[in-house]
């Protein structure tokens, strides 16, 4: 794989864009010079930037597809838009992965309709890093398929187990299936069918985990449908901004906690930069030809930066093609 990357990326794509996006995408071509980015968005949003920006390329747009619209409605009407152009640009050869802060179910939608499956892929998975203090947690899917079949999620497994080799340098990562229990018999019809296919087709499957196994440490990957994976991480992220708050509130409400909150600063830093989800950018979804990153809606300059570097390192990585290799299998 060439050390030279070209990610498209989404200028509008988040609450605070374009300007944290502009902000982003200026760090992360700092930070690595072998990426090049083709900024799409309007004309006068783009066009000045990339003419004072090095290996950045700017493709003006005329649409753009916001949050509350229909997103597959949407990515069909809105041929223009910054989204489907910029995935538009990864199907014809001229970037090799896309990022955006936007709509996740256009991504999603533009994903798997303009920059294509792989050939003998069901469903393309939406896959994240869950920050944890024992290791990162591939989550696997979060949003992408609300209702699935059993055997979906063995894809899932395998999908997401090339994801934690490549991109976490696991060996051999170990699979757990979410669940209300360890116990084969536990859960859902559902899960009790993938729990039974997954022990059959996936060898490093390891059962069941339950909802405080996904920040423990125990497995590497946890898969699950799209519509149980979104509930677990929103939960996961909600949960580590109300304690970090409240947190944060009790150490400065006397001169006795603020002298112990400045004891404890480099620990309390050290702990947020292991949980921190701007520090990992975004959420590839795999099963897609191509690299196509999504970022958190309120990404800050971090974020976007992080984000647009996470999609070179995807590229880099090869995982796409080795998830279609191993579906030929």
């Amino acid at each position: 794989m060439a050390d030279k990357v070209t990610i498209s990326v989404d200028a509008l794509g988040g609450d605070n864009a374009p300007k944290v996006v502009l902000e982003g995408v200026e760090q992360a071509l700092a930070e690595d010079g072998d990426l090049s980015v083709i900024l799409c968005g309007p004309a006068e949003v783009v066009e000045p930037f990339a003419a004072a920006h090095d290996r950045c390329v700017a493709r003006a747009t005329t649409e753009e597809i916001s949050m509350a619209e229909h997103p597959a409605n949407a990515v069909r009407k809105k041929k223009d838009s910054s989204i489907v152009v910029g995935c538009r640009l990864v199907k014809e050869g001229e970037a090799q992965g896309f990022f955006s802060a936007g709509s996740t179910g256009a991504c999603l939608a533009a994903g798997t309709l303009v920059i294509g499956r792989i050939k003998g892929v069901a469903r393309p998975a939406l896959a994240t890093l869950v920050p944890s203090p024992a290791k990162p947690v591939v989550l696997c899917d979060v949003g992408a398929n609300a209702d699935c079949k059993p055997e979906y999620l063995v894809q899932f497994a395998e999908m997401a187990s090339i994801y934690a080799r490549k991109i976490l340098g696991v060996a051999d990562p170990k699979v757990g299936l979410l669940n209300i229990g360890e116990e084969e018999e536990k859960g859902s019809q559902f899960a009790q069918e993938a729990h039974a296919l997954l022990k059959e087709k996936v060898a490093n499957f390891g059962g069941n985990a339950e909802g405080r196994d996904v920040m423990d440490g125990p497995f590497d990957v946890v898969v699950c449908d799209g519509f149980t994976g979104n509930v677990c991480l929103k939960t996961i992220e909600g949960t580590a901004k109300v304690l970090f708050g409240e947190l944060k509130s009790i150490m400065m409400s006397s001169l006795k906690t603020k002298l112990g909150a400045m004891a404890l600063k480099g620990g309390l830093k050290g702990l947020m930069g292991k949980i921190d989800p701007d520090a990992m950018g975004g959420a590839p979804l795999l099963g897609c030809k191509g690299a196509c990153i999504v970022g958190h809606g309120s990404s800050n300059a971090r974020a976007i930066k992080n984000g647009v570097l996470a999609s070179a390192a995807y590229v880099r990585s090869g995982v796409s093609e080795l998830i279609a290799e191993a579906v030929q299998k």
